[in-house]
């Protein structure tokens, strides 16, 4: 794999749209016709696949410990290659996916959902959900000098008349909108923006708030740029990431599905131990940039106060599509047609997959959500801060 760090800069992380926003356009664009399905050979054969993860979504972290920890090379077929490709945002993987340049990616529900309705394109299916949570995506972030609100409706109150940013058509955008709608806010702007240009605007004082997902809020919150007032216990919304595949991979090799997901299920469980939270940290960082060792595991295991959002369970591991995931999937799939991200209210039947992963519980004796990652105290980092 190509680390990030080999030409990931700052400019070129400006020069990032807002791509959930804009992902059907790209798509519509970038492609026209049926995409022919690719040769992943018989079952039994030696494999090439290539990986699509985001390192920086902590949700859909087992993708980052499956690299080093090499899962895979236990269940896949003698011979088998994997190359992983970093997505800095959900969108990219997709259309890496429906380009036939990666076979299975970890991403965030809304590029996930989206990339099931690109089936003209690609077929491309959600199988199994590397973590849900309530804070991971849903955060809110008020700027540095904001109050020190006594609970989280005092804060989200606080909105009214405020200038918010999300990026938009995001895990992020759906949240704040439920919000707004549930506690009747009013915000004076609601701006489209990017991470970098909310960074920026916390740093001039040019927004009050903004919605970001895990590890940037962390970054934001410990560089002292901004203070967290709310997460998704305010109202009771998830947030997940999920793991799609391509439907000619799963068609021609349940072989590989079933031994990558098997994978998966190591990397979730050794996630699920907090003895291994040293080393999950020291994972992340070597393919990221930008994030020290304290931030990122503060965006895994940081423990909050209820009074903004905190929660005892930072991400629950539930590996197989559980009716939690099936019920994110089916009001974000609402949210995304409402904005016109998708052409659909509802998913076609097959787009979402769940017996491979239920399969592979089943043989093992294990039932989901197969563990969780429980928040500790500050004092139990032990690192450099």
């Amino acid at each position: 794999m190509t680390c990030l760090k080999n030409w990931f800069d700052r400019r070129t992380y400006r020069a990032l749209p807002a791509l959930a926003a804009t992902f059907s356009l790209a798509v519509g664009s970038a492609f026209s016709a049926y995409a022919a399905d690719l040769n992943y050979g018989k079952v039994g054969e030696p494999v090439h696949l290539t990986i699509g993860y985001q390192p920086y979504y902590t949700e859909s972290w087992s993708g980052v410990v499956m690299q080093p920890m090499k899962f895979y090379e236990k269940y896949l077929p003698k011979g088998s290659t994997v190359k992983f490709s970093i997505g800095l945002q959900g969108a990219v993987i997709v259309n890496a996916m429906l380009a036939g340049k990666q076979d299975i990616g970890y991403m965030g529900d809304m590029p996930a959902i989206v990339s099931t309705t690109k089936e003209r394109v690609a077929d491309l299916r959600i199988v199994a959900s590397p973590g849900l949570g309530v804070d991971q995506c849903n955060i809110f972030l008020a700027r540095k000098d904001a109050p020190n609100f006594a609970n989280q409706d005092e804060a989200l109150k606080w909105l009214n008349g405020k200038r918010v940013a999300v990026p938009k058509g995001s895990c992020t955008d759906r949240f704040a909108q439920e919000v707004f709608k549930k506690k009747g806010i009013k915000p004076a702007a609601y701006l489209n923006q990017n991470i970098e240009v909310i960074t920026s605007g916390f740093r001039a004082g040019k927004i009050d708030a903004a919605v970001i997902w895990e590890p940037t809020a962390s970054r934001l919150v410990l560089e002292g740029l901004a203070k967290r007032i709310a997460s998704g216990t305010s109202i009771n919304e998830h947030d997940g990431a999920f793991i799609v595949m391509r439907n000619d991979l799963i068609k021609q090799r349940p072989d590989v599905v079933k031994a990558w997901l098997n994978a998966e299920l190591d990397a979730q469980l050794y996630m699920a131990d907090p003895k291994n939270a040293g080393k999950i940290v020291e994972a992340v960082e070597s393919q990221t940039t930008g994030f020290t060792k304290h931030v990122l595991w503060t965006s895994l295991y940081g423990s909050y106060p209820a009074s903004q959002g905190g929660t005892p369970e930072r991400v629950k591991l539930p590996f197989a599509i559980t009716p939690e995931a099936s019920d994110l999937i089916e009001k974000a799939t609402t949210f995304l047609y409402e904005v016109k991200s998708i052409h659909t209210p509802k998913l076609r039947p097959e787009a979402v997959m769940p017996e491979f992963a239920e399969a592979v519980l089943k043989e093992r004796g294990l039932k989901a959500p197969i563990g969780s990652i429980k928040a500790m105290p500050d004092s139990a980092y032990t690192g450099k801060k």
